[in-house]
């Protein structure tokens, strides 16, 4: 393991500089095509460029799986120039790829490597493992599988494991490390996971990895939360956590059945952690988009899902482990009204144009107005289901037009003529 890696999407990269690193000591300095499938998080295309290599798109199929067809045919079509595999597992389109370890295997096969994107590791802890399935490289989220703080700018770490074949190419740094050698690592003793400082001889490369992040250990403080959280769930504890996480996606796909669509699910109907419901039928039928369901969730007191990624259109959810029955309850009941909202204008009883969801989110300054003009009721917009009523949390902001700051750039910055004034 290499702690160095401050941010999932530094992980990537560190991840493909130890596979640069390890084709270059072998000679290999044409090794630069890294496959990607449709389904890959985006951070894999642009740390793959990052790291100096070219990226080739690999199909899937209908049910969300890599295309192996497609992928067999790219991995021998560039054999010789092949450098990885980027893939996420379960994949970002919350389904299991059933034929894992062909996948990998079909890229060892042509001399490649295969980096394994552990943005989803949440769904494999006590159940299977990067190296079960071939994986040579992965990184760990900790804000999401080991429980660390997650967005908003704050601290991150990403840090990457690596197979045996791949430990002498983990990033060094200079506070630590001799020049050309030595790296830091846990390894495991008996069981049991052991610190220790190892002294390895780093092969001779025409371009050593070095440091990705300017501290040996990334932001290792807050690893004190990740440790903490493994010590008290134990092994048992964080299995359950990995089957809770899957049966709670699974338990709000099916209450959400014969409302929504979920876009893509294995053979047997089931999906991962999490699942992608088709709202791009509702635009088309009667022009509510999903960013319409997102704003309306806000009404219900919930921060919407992730919307249009990883297919526009869509709505990913993802309930984790964390939520309780109730609480998935109550997101299920706010999903299955909303789509009663949009069934009201299908039918004819509420306006295409102004409607409650175009009209989303409704703020306190806006339903108590005395100017209350729109076609339902305050109570509609305000309070949609009892719950609400009770732990109602109001919406600071009404609807505003998303796009404008992207189609209408303001610069702040200070004109370039008030320095000339200032040198004059």
């Amino acid at each position: 393991m290499s702690l160095q890696p401050n941010s999932g999407a530094q992980g990537e990269y560190a991840g493909l500089m130890v596979i640069r690193d390890y084709h270059l000591s072998r000679g290999d300095d044409h090794r630069h095509i890294a496959l990607i499938p449709q389904s890959a998080h985006g951070t894999n295309p642009a740390s793959a460029v990052m790291a100096g290599m070219k990226v080739v798109i690999v199909k899937c199929d209908e049910r969300g799986n890599i295309d192996v067809t497609d992928l067999r045919a790219k991995a021998e079509q560039y054999s010789s120039d092949l450098s990885s595999l980027m893939v996420t597992y379960p994949s970002t389109h919350g389904v299991f790829e059933e034929r894992i370890t062909e996948i990998c295997a079909i890229i060892h096969e042509h001399g490649g490597q295969v980096y394994m994107d552990g943005a989803n590791m949440n769904a494999q802890v006590g159940l299977t493992s990067p190296a079960n399935i071939g994986a040579d490289v992965c990184h760990l989220n900790l804000h999401k599988t080991f429980c660390i703080p997650h967005g908003g700018g704050g601290p991150g770490m990403g840090p990457i494991g690596v197979a045996a074949h791949l430990v002498p190419f983990l990033p060094g740094h200079v506070s630590v490390n001799s020049p050309g050698g030595g790296l830091q690592q846990l390894t495991a003793n008996n069981g049991q996971s052991e610190n220790q400082t190892a002294t390895v001889d780093r092969p001779k490369t025409k371009n050593p990895q070095g440091a990705v992040s300017a501290a040996p250990y990334g932001s290792a403080s807050i690893l004190t939360i990740s440790y903490a959280y493994i010590a008290m769930m134990g092994g048992e504890g964080l299995t359950r956590a990995t089957e809770r996480a899957i049966l709670n996606a699974n338990y709000i796909k099916s209450r959400l059945d014969g409302h929504y669509e979920v876009l893509y699910t294995n053979n047997t109907g089931r999906a991962a952690h999490e699942m992608i419901i088709d709202c791009r039928p509702f635009k088309t039928a009667v022009g509510v988009e999903v960013e319409d369901i997102a704003k309306r969730l806000m009404d219900y007191c919930f921060h919407a899902p992730t919307v249009s990624f990883p297919v526009a259109g869509t709505m990913m959810i993802e309930p984790t482990e964390s939520e309780s029955k109730s609480e998935l309850d109550r997101f299920c009941d706010a999903m299955i009204s909303i789509r009663h909202e949009i069934r009201e204008i299908e039918n004819g009883q509420a306006d295409r144009a102004e409607n409650v969801l175009k009209y989303a989110p409704h703020t306190m300054a806006v339903v108590l107005t005395d100017d209350w003009n729109r076609p339902y009721s305050r109570e509609k917009a305000a309070f949609p289901l009892p719950y609400v009523r009770a732990r109602k949390f109001w919406p600071s902001v009404s609807r505003i037009d998303s796009a404008y700051g992207d189609r209408n750039l303001v610069c702040s910055c200070v004109p370039t003529d008030a320095y000339a004034e200032e040198v004059v």
